[in-house]
């Protein structure tokens, strides 16, 4: 289509985060720490510690995809990736392991553990089951979440 390009125009607008500052604060001081740590000099990466932060918060609490956070910010798509990798792995850091958490909730007293409940995905699941409506179903398949995978919701505070 001739002078197609001419008629494109970008629209830019501003959304809010909802998050508080101080946990994109936080997410930052611990990706500056682990660019520290690994020897990063200033001004090298395409990001500040706090636009990363921002951009890993939107893939968390949005469920926006890399590549198009990656757009919205200014830098490649591998980037983009490369630096959610990073937060998650920053933040996974900072929790402690199944063994810790249920060691510590059993000295408390606490008799289980109820976790997220999130469905962890699978794409190896083919088990079937039966409804109770008598129709052959996939036993590993969420409707909610709309893909196979386990879903584990608690566990009992026994000392592992």
């Amino acid at each position: 289509m001739p002078g197609y390009r001419e008629r494109l125009h970008v629209i830019t607008y501003r959304v809010t985060l909802d998050v508080p500052r101080e946990v994109v604060l936080f997410l930052s001081r611990l990706l500056a720490a682990e660019r520290k740590l690994l020897g990063t000099r200033k001004g090298t990466r395409a990001l500040t510690c706090f636009h990363q932060a921002v951009m890993a918060l939107r893939h968390f609490r949005e469920g926006a995809d890399p590549a198009t956070l990656a757009r919205d910010h200014g830098i490649g798509r591998s980037t983009g990736y490369r630096y959610i990798d990073k937060a998650t792995a920053v933040l996974a850091d900072q929790a402690p392991d199944l063994h810790d958490a249920l060691h510590h909730a059993h000295a408390r007293g606490v008799p289980h553990l109820v976790l997220d409940g999130t469905v962890i995905p699978a794409d190896r699941c083919s088990a079937k089951t039966m409804s109770v409506k008598g129709k052959s179903i996939d036993l590993w398949y969420s409707g909610k979440a709309h893909h196979h995978g386990g879903n584990l919701q608690g566990v009992p505070c026994r000392v592992l």
